[in-house]
């Protein structure tokens, strides 16, 4: 039976990889910044929290994370922590910095140093890459990013490539672009942009508040996401993957298709807040995902339809 750390598994990704992994029989072992004061709401949500050993750890402690290696004796371990919001990080890049590429170096210098074979996964971002001209990113595409936290995320990154290349680790990186559930909190724009509709259907007065809506992503369904991630461990050879459906919509077409399963008219309900505009976006996101399909076997199967839908329906509960 193989044990895996999961850092972060309180958040979204966390919590359905660690589903996952319950499911294919693996010792899940989840850490967070202080367990004791932690809610684990998506781990309770899916039914799985008793499930899991649940243990503190600070990243960006080099002597913290040493320890909990030390002490769970992993076989995989999962970087799925820190600062999760490009949005936020304008307003906090110093912790965005700290949390993603400290935390990274901290868990690959103390794999390094116990010298066991532990695989290691890192979750990357499509906002390394930035604007790409409209092109689709692959795993070639130069780094270009235009958020505190697509910094942070290429440090990481980088990071990783390096530890592999110098001492041998198995140490990965997955590039993933938008991936949405029910489980994203609603600081992220999807969610914002289901509840405000559900409340709207049901009676509510408000007016949806958003920025730039003519921006596009590649938006994909978070429990087939976690699925990559497991792929890319089993793995003979570490390597790095772009993770996306490979098709791009703007996001004024996620607010339409939420209206319309509610059969409104969303111009009537949307306006734009200035004070939501970013000081740098990123106008379209959109990723390559064949090396994905063609080396792991992993495609998407859910389109940006589908996940409006399916969060609709999981609101509606």
């Amino acid at each position: 039976m193989k044990t895996a750390l999961i850092c972060g598994v309180s958040g979204q990704d966390g919590a359905y990889l660690a589903q996952l992994l319950l499911n294919k029989n693996y010792n899940v072992c989840g850490t967070s910044r202080d367990a004791q004061m932690s809610s684990f709401n998506n781990l309770a949500r899916l039914g799985i929290r008793e499930q899991i050993k649940l243990e503190s750890v600070a990243l960006n402690d080099f002597r913290s994370v040493l320890q909990i290696l030390t002490k769970i004796q992993p076989d995989e371990v999962y970087n799925l922590a820190g600062q999760t919001s490009v949005g936020l990080s304008f307003g906090q890049p110093v912790e965005t910095l700290e949390s993603i590429a400290t935390g990274t170096l901290n868990l690959l210098e103390a794999i390094r140093f116990l010298g066991k074979p532990i695989k290691f996964y890192n979750a990357g971002s499509s906002e390394c890459f930035g604007d790409t001209g409209g092109e689709a990113a692959d795993e070639n595409t130069p780094f270009r990013p235009r958020s505190p936290y697509g910094v942070a995320k290429a440090a990481a990154f980088w990071e990783v490539a390096n530890y592999r290349e110098a001492y041998n680790l198995f140490a990965c990186s997955g590039i993933l672009f938008n991936h949405e559930s029910p489980l994203r909190p609603e600081r992220f724009v999807t969610q914002k942009i289901i509840s405000a509709v559900c409340r709207i259907a049901a009676g509510s007065q408000e007016k949806l508040l958003l920025g730039n809506i003519d921006i596009q992503r590649d938006w994909g369904w978070a429990p087939e996401y976690v699925e990559a991630m497991h792929l890319i461990l089993q793995k003979d050879q570490p390597d790095d993957y772009v993770i996306a459906t490979g098709k791009s919509h703007k996001l004024e077409d996620f607010v339409a298709y939420a209206f319309a399963e509610f059969n409104l008219d969303w111009e009537e309900y949307v306006v734009t807040d200035k004070s939501l505009l970013r000081p740098t976006d990123i106008a379209l996101g959109k990723g390559n995902p064949t090396k994905a399909k063609q080396q792991l076997g992993w495609q998407a199967e859910y389109q940006m339809q589908d996940i409006v839908r399916m969060m609709i329906q999981e609101k509606m509960k």
